[in-house]
C-alpha cells in the first residue's frame, strides 16, 4: 500500500487537490483510502465519501491535532490495509505553522496557497521545510510575476522538495501531481518508523484545562517571553 502524508495550513486547498488526484487515480482502478484528521467539524469525508472512496474521520477536540495524528496513524495504516487500499492518503488538518505531521521514508505533502502572502513560507516550520513535495494552490488568482515570487520564497524555504502549482478547481495540475503519487512509500506498516521532527512542545497547565490567568496558575512547559531586552 502506497502511503502518503498531506499537510498544509488552513483553507490552503488540500482537501481539493486530494480530489483531483483520486479522481486521476480511480481511472486507473486504484482502490483508494484517505484519513482526515480535524479539531472541531469537518465535512470532507463526505466529499471522500461521493467520489467512492473509504473514509475514515478524526476529530482531535481539545488534543493538539498533530498529537492526536501521531497517536493514531500506525492504526490508520492498519486500517487500510485490512480494507485492501492500494493508496493511503493522510490529510491533516489545517495546522499551526509549527506542526510537523511527517513521517521519515513516507512521501510528504506541503500544501500552501498563493493568497496567504509571499512571506509566509519563511514563517512555516517542519511541515514545508521537510515535505518532499509541495503544492502550491490558488495561483489563477494571482499574477504570474506573484507565482514566481512566491515559489521562489517557497524554494528558499526547501530547495530539495518538488514544487509544483495545482488548480484544486479546474483540476489542472493534478495529473503531474498523481505521477508522483505513484511514486510514493509503500509499505506495510509504520511500527519503527520515526517522525522528521520533533511535535511542538508540550505540556503546560492550559494543556491539561487551566483556565485562570496568571503566574501562580502557570506551570509546565513554559516560556516567557524577555521584555527587558533593549529597553532603555
Amino acid at each position: 500500500m502506497r502511503f502518503l502524508t498531506i499537510s498544509g495550513p488552513p483553507s490552503s486547498g488540500k482537501t481539493s487537490v486530494i480530489l483531483r488526484v483520486i479522481e486521476a487515480l480511480q481511472t486507473r482502478q486504484q482502490k483508494i483510502g484517505v484519513v482526515k484528521f480535524d479539531c472541531l467539524l469537518t465535512d470532507d469525508d463526505k466529499l471522500y465519501a461521493k467520489k467512492g472512496v473509504l473514509v475514515k474521520k478524526g476529530l482531535s477536540g481539545a488534543l493538539c491535532p498533530d498529537h492526536y495524528f501521531v497517536s493514531n496513524i500506525e492504526s490508520c495504516v492498519t486500517w487500510g490495509h485490512e480494507n485492501g487500499c492500494e493508496y493511503l492518503i493522510s490529510e491533516s488538518a489545517g495546522l499551526c505553522n509549527r506542526c510537523s505531521p511527517h513521517i521519515k521514508e513516507i512521501t510528504a505533502v506541503c500544501v500552501i496557497d498563493n493568497l496567504s502572502g509571499i512571506n509566509t513560507p519563511k514563517k512555516i516550520g517542519p511541515m514545508l521545510k521537510s515535505a518532499d513535495i509541495v503544492v502550491i494552490t490558488k495561483g489563477d488568482i494571482v499574477s504570474q510575476a506573484e507565482r514566481e515570487v512566491f515559489a521562489s520564497r517557497v524554494r528558499q524555504v526547501n530547495p530539495g522538495a518538488i514544487i509544483m502549482n495545482v488548480n484544486g478547481i479546474t483540476g489542472q495540475g493534478a495529473f503531474e501531481l498523481t505521477s508522483l503519487f505513484e511514486d510514493a512509500s509503500d509499505i506495510e506498516t509504520l511500527k519503527g518508523k520515526v517522525l522528521r521532527f520533533s511535535m511542538p512542545s508540550a505540556l503546560c497547565s492550559y494543556c491539561l484545562g487551566e483556565t485562570r490567568i496568571g503566574e501562580e496558575h502557570q506551570t509546565g512547559n513554559i516560556r516567557k517571553m524577555d521584555l527587558q531586552e533593549g529597553s532603555a
